[in-house]
């Protein structure tokens, strides 16, 4: 495997190809080269022969144009004298020359090992064709001792007639020939060699210079996948790759500002959805969920919504998410329980498809809205108009009948009407007192009802509502009681919105506790700079039933009972805002027929506002 990615390397693959245009150079040219070599030796060991065979030829012509005879001293000696010439003159190394007669008889031979040829007849075919006038007779061939030889034929011709007189045979050994052109070969193959193992090493040295960069860039490329940005290529020079250098470093310093760019986005992103007030989910294509935050696992009551679908997280059937998703419907309200005894709570779920260019709608963005509480508001809302039209409509209703009796005659009789006159009279202050509490309320509810703080001592503030109430006190035969924890001395309140808030209380306390009951005021410290405020009775009590919602406007316990005693059903509800407006709590127990305490805590306020 390694040595497979070894041959796989740019630097080997540019070094492979040098040495392979080297080698087809080198033998193309060794091939050019030797071919026109061997035949330019070939061609002049082949005239060379040829001249001597001419030159031969015409030395030889003369003396076998003359006729022999046995008997002949002149044409012996010619004959002699023609071997002479052969021998001394045309003995080439390795090459036999013969000259023939016109009958293709031996006459004369340039080796003395080949005289017993003298006389015989030479039969080859060259020499045939030599005979017949034919001059150009030349052969290659290989021996039995696989010696190569050229072979040449020439005919001898007389001048007088252009006679065939005779022919020149000549054989000549080419091993020197093939032995120069195997020394050039060997050279050659050996340059080759050189010239491959010095392309090879300047192969490499070029390879690296190229590769190098390359390496860097690799490495520094593995390094901005793995989010080093910090390292730089560097730049070698002005050509390919050192431009390619610049464009990678310049790539890699706008990818880094872009990455960093998308972090703080995601990060911003990842802010606002873990602090929103909603919840928010995002789905895939297929309903998957991909993306939430902290808030909807909150209201869902649910851990996590890996691996959920949003069909079952929302409790909708597929055909509604379809059409929620493809934006057929945006709005959906979810119910869900509560394990507590609290009312279900209410969700608003808002759909956004997600589009995506060419592709369509890809995922759907959900937001889920808590509207529990908008809805309780609404609810109570509603409960309150219908609470203030019911206590307004009584009244009038009242008056209404009771000035259409006065009309109708009544009012001839005195003491009749001084009794209608006397109920249209209360329920006419009932209405008042009605409206009067709503205006208050109405201006706690809008912070219109500025606090006038002043020093206030608390025993002496509880004494005066006492005394106020000591007249109906006695008409019920009630105990009331003042206690006063030591070191609770003054504190800076709303004097007269607080006491408005005792006068309710203590109010109610006679109103619901029994003849030859008891009512205790007390007032003691608690941590933090804080101090409370309590009404204690030995009435009738509330039942638990009540007690959640004993503070809501208009809600009474025992509605004509408390009708009659004059109630209008908001003192409670005036007292916890002007609490609240202090900065404090109000909270109540009671106990059926055993009796109702009352507590409300205050700050503990110096004169310049901070605390005691």
């Amino acid at each position: 495997m390694n040595g497979k990615r070894f041959f796989r390397t740019i630097q080997v693959k540019l070094v492979i190809i040098y040495l392979l245009l080297i080698l087809v150079a080198m033998q193309l040219i060794g091939v050019y080269f030797i071919s026109t070599m061997k035949t330019s030796l070939t061609d002049n060991f082949t005239n060379n022969l040829k001249e001597q065979a001419d030159i031969l030829s015409k030395l030889a012509a003369r003396n076998l144009a003359l006729k022999p005879s046995s008997e002949n001293e002149a044409s012996a000696e010619n004959t002699e004298d023609l071997s002479l010439v052969v021998r001394n003159l045309f003995s080439i190394s390795g090459t036999e020359v013969q000259v023939l007669d016109g009958n293709g008889r031996v006459v004369a031979t340039s080796l003395q090992v080949a005289e017993s040829y003298i006389g015989k007849k030479n039969t080859s075919l060259a020499v045939s064709r030599a005979l017949q006038g034919i001059s150009d007779n030349e052969e290659e061939i290989i021996d039995e001792n696989g010696v190569r030889k050229k072979i040449i034929a020439l005919p001898v011709t007389y001048n007088d007639n252009e006679r065939v007189v005779g022919a020149v045979y000549m054989v000549a050994s080419m091993d020197s020939l093939y032995d120069t052109v195997n020394r050039v070969n060997q050279i050659f193959f050996s340059g080759t060699l050189i010239a491959l193992g010095l392309t090879g090493l300047l192969g490499i040295l070029l390879a690296h210079t190229i590769t190098s960069p390359i390496q860097d860039l690799t490495r520094q490329a593995a390094a901005v996948a793995e989010g080093k940005f910090d390292l730089q290529v560097p730049v070698l020079g002005d050509d390919e790759i050192g431009r390619l250098s610049l464009a990678f470093n310049d790539m890699t310093k706008r990818l880094k500002e872009a990455l960093s760019v998308n972090e703080e986005e995601n990060e911003k992103l990842g802010s606002i959805l873990s602090n929103m007030s909603d919840g928010v989910i995002a789905a895939d294509e297929h309903g998957r969920i991909i993306v939430w935050n902290r808030r909807s696992l909150e209201m869902l009551d649910r851990q996590s919504c890996e691996g959920c679908n949003l069909s079952e997280l929302l409790g909708l059937s597929d055909q509604k998410l379809s059409e929620l998703q493809q934006g057929r419907q945006q709005t959906v309200i979810l119910s869900r329980e509560q394990e507590t005894d609290e009312p279900e709570g209410v969700l608003r779920v808002t759909f956004t498809p997600i589009h995506r260019r060419d592709k369509g709608i890809t995922g759907t963005i959900a937001v889920l809205q808590d509207i529990t509480e908008q809805e309780k508001l609404e609810q109570s809302r509603r409960q309150f108009v219908a609470n203030v039209s019911h206590e307004l409509r009584t009244p009038l209703t009242t008056i209404k009948s009771y000035a259409e009796a006065l009309d109708d005659g009544a009012l001839e009789e005195r003491e009749l009407s001084e009794r209608f006159v006397s109920v249209i009279r209360n329920e006419t202050e009932r209405m008042i007192r009605l409206v009067t509490d709503l205006l208050h309320l109405s201006r706690l509810d809008s912070t219109q009802a500025p606090l006038r703080r002043r020093q206030t001592i608390i025993h002496d503030m509880l004494d005066e509502v006492a005394d106020r109430f000591s007249f109906q006190l006695r008409q019920k035969s009630i105990r009331a009681t003042i206690r006063v924890e030591r070191g609770l001395a003054s504190a800076w309140i709303d004097r007269d919105q607080i006491d408005q808030v005792l006068d309710n209380l203590m109010s109610n306390a006679i109103k619901y506790t029994l003849d030859g009951g008891t009512i205790e005021l007390g007032a003691h410290k608690q941590d933090a700079g804080n101090f409370a405020i309590s009404v204690k009775d030995t009435g009738i009590g509330i039942p638990k039933k009540d007690l959640s919602r004993i503070f809501d406007r208009f809600y009474r316990v025992d509605k004509a009972r408390s009708r009659n005693m004059g109630g209008t059903g908001l003192g409670l509800s005036i007292a916890r805002e002007i609490v609240k407006a202090h900065g404090g709590t109000i909270s109540l127990s009671s106990e059926l027929n055993e009796g109702t305490t009352v507590t409300f805590t205050l700050p503990a306020l110096q004169e310049d506002g901070e605390p005691a």
